[in-house]
């Protein structure tokens, strides 16, 4: 196997054959931070979930993605791993990455003419300007929802934040509930089943608001997104309240082979049905097999 394709430290499923000793299959999970809620004039739309990217056999990517193509890792190389923050109050999530794999943060509130940022999943649309909700990236997040147009920032109810596994609904700017936020994906990489990235419920300047986060970790109405999650903070809710953070994402890693070494003291879970051994990282650091 030449030097230039250890550097890399990524093969097609087409070399295999020729170096079967000198590779790991892996599967993998990687979740970036969840996007900041709005506040504008106390209140504002729910920020995006983290991007959410998979390639674990018969599950789902972000976005209704299907599950990415079968990754293989070269002995000896180190490949690192990067745990993205969740983003503040209406800024955008960081990266999370694994090797050549990275996740998009999710879209922060954003006070531009109503329209929610674009983002790993989108943020979700103001009710002044048009309302239009931020677009989720393709393969790794829906779309947030819209708020109605001309009922006047600050004196009305915010769209919710895209999550993985849905679209935040849209409102109406009659609404005294802001917009829910878009549900997460599950996955069970770890052999126990789990949802994240979630988007955050949008924000009302109505106290009775009861708009939720979307499942997995998606801020409720006046709560950050949950840490770990990649999901989306909540929007400013009621006239005390300001935009939440989305909360931090994650990058779980599974293979057949164990791992030679890690740093970032990943939490490590054996006995996985199909002979997988799994990587939680819930900070920085690195694998090596």
């Amino acid at each position: 196997m030449g030097t230039a394709r250890r550097q890399l430290g990524y093969v097609s499923s087409l070399t295999t054959q020729n170096i079967v000793g000198d590779i790991v299959e892996v599967e993998y999970l990687v979740v970036a931070g969840g996007g900041g809620g709005l506040s504008d004039g106390a209140v504002g739309c729910g920020g995006g979930a983290g991007g959410y990217r998979t390639n674990v056999s018969g599950e789902t990517s972000g976005g209704g993605a299907s599950a990415e193509a079968k990754y293989y890792a070269v002995k000896g190389t180190a490949y690192t791993v990067t745990v993205g923050g969740g983003g503040a109050a209406a800024t955008s999530g960081s990266v999370s990455v694994f090797g050549q794999i990275t996740s998009v943060g999710g879209g922060g509130g954003n006070t531009g003419a109503g329209f929610g940022s674009v983002g790993g999943s989108g943020a979700g649309g103001i009710g002044s300007g048009n309302g239009t909700e931020g677009a989720g990236i393709t393969g790794q997040g829906y779309a947030g929802g819209n708020a109605a147009a001309g009922a006047g920032k600050g004196n009305e109810s915010h769209g919710g934040g895209g999550g993985a596994g849905a679209a935040a609904a849209s409102i109406n700017a009659s609404s005294s509930t802001g917009g829910n936020g878009g549900n997460g994906q599950s996955t069970s990489i770890t052999g126990s089943s789990a949802t994240y990235a979630g988007g955050g419920a949008g924000g009302s300047r109505f106290a009775t608001s009861t708009a939720t986060g979307g499942t997995g970790g998606g801020g409720n109405a006046g709560s950050a997104g949950s840490t770990n999650t990649g999901g989306g903070g909540s929007g400013g809710h009621a006239t005390s309240t300001t935009g939440k953070a989305g909360g931090s994402g994650i990058v779980i890693i599974r293979s057949k082979s164990a791992a030679a070494s890690t740093t970032g003291s990943p939490t490590v879970t054996t006995g996985i049905t199909g002979g997988w051994t799994a990587y939680t990282f819930t900070g920085n650091g690195s694998i090596t097999w």
